[in-house]
């Protein structure tokens, strides 16, 4: 199985990133469909592009989890590795639109993908040098079902901060 994870990993980013870009698009190319709003981008906020890299991750985290039974370490390297690349679509975006003011739309795309291939390499490392400890894998499941939980709660009661609003429209949600 060791020699396996480096492969399971690059077909979860290759996963994550073909899902991940259908999923930006899903929610206008079904007419604003509200049964996959939870699910798809909705708007062009930061927090929507978090969710295009959340829900791939964890799907593909659920299928890969029959063929790592014997890990121990499973779901809390995924955790650890989604959580990573969720940071990161904030931090990269903002920090970039800060120095340089606004990033074209290849940016944004990079930043998504660079998101996703970061998280990914973490836990690859993280399953190849099996140092880290999961005493509560139950609770690393229940952190994840509660971010998911939190993008389909924000989908439909969406805050007004600025991580949630749509910098083409100003609005929030959908």
């Amino acid at each position: 199985m060791k020699r396996s994870i480096g492969l399971w990993q690059l077909w979860g980013f290759a996963v994550t990133s073909l899902l991940g870009t259908v999923l930006h698009f899903l929610y206008d190319w079904l007419g604003g469909a509200v049964w996959i709003a939870p699910l798809s981008g909705v708007n062009e906020s930061t927090w929507e592009h978090m969710k295009l890299l959340f829900w791939p991750m964890f799907l593909y985290a659920i299928a890969q989890s029959f063929f790592f039974k014997e890990r121990n370490d499973f779901w809390c390297v995924k955790l650890r590795g989604t959580l990573l690349g969720l940071a990161l679509i904030p931090i990269l975006f903002y920090t970039y639109n800060g120095v340089v003011g606004k990033s074209p739309d290849w940016i944004n795309i990079a930043i998504f993908f660079i998101a996703a291939a970061i998280a990914y390499l973490y836990e690859t490392k993280r399953f190849k040098d099996e140092t880290l400890t999961c005493k509560r894998p139950k609770l690393a499941i229940g952190i994840l079902c509660a971010i998911a939980l939190l993008f389909v709660v924000f989908t439909f009661a969406t805050p007004e901060l600025a991580i949630f609003k749509d910098p083409l429209t100003g609005s929030y949600g959908i």
